[in-house]
């Protein structure tokens, strides 16, 4: 058991994220408090950390394992990847047109294949509710 400093509950070790400069070699707060703390200095800093994303984004080595995880997944899912230029071609092509959010109504869509034998049946989704139609898949 340790005390969070932050909150100054007693909690069990594993409530509290690794450190191996502390002397117990565990955080002084708990994760928790940590997640906070990390949430209200994303939004207090958003654009400074939005450069910095965007700036880290662009170094060579991450471009280069960029490119190679799309490859690895491009060769590991070629039903995937037939569906989503057949609809890539299909869009450009006129034959299927963007709908909002099927969800929420967002203008923001990503195409969600159901199905990946049938490329052109999707449903469109914001990235929220496709992400979360996804881990629905996951889980079941």
């Amino acid at each position: 058991m340790k005390q969070c400093f932050k909150c100054l509950c007693e909690k069990p070790l594993d409530a509290f994220y690794r450190h191996a400069a502390m002397a117990d070699g565990y955080l002084n707060k708990c994760k928790e408090c940590a997640k906070k703390d990390v949430s209200e200095h994303r939004a207090k800093n958003i654009e400074r950390i939005r450069a910095y994303d965007a700036a880290r984004a662009s170094l060579p080595h991450r471009i280069e394992l960029r490119n190679r995880v799309h490859r690895e997944w491009k060769e590991k899912h070629p039903e995937r990847r037939a569906a989503h230029m057949k609809l890539l071609y299909a869009l450009r092509s006129g034959a299927v047109k963007r709908w909002p959010c099927e969800v929420c109504g967002s203008e923001k869509v990503e195409a969600h294949h159901p199905a990946y034998d049938l490329p052109l049946l999707v449903t469109w989704l914001c990235p929220p509710h496709h992400k979360q139609a996804h881990a629905l898949v996951r889980r079941a």
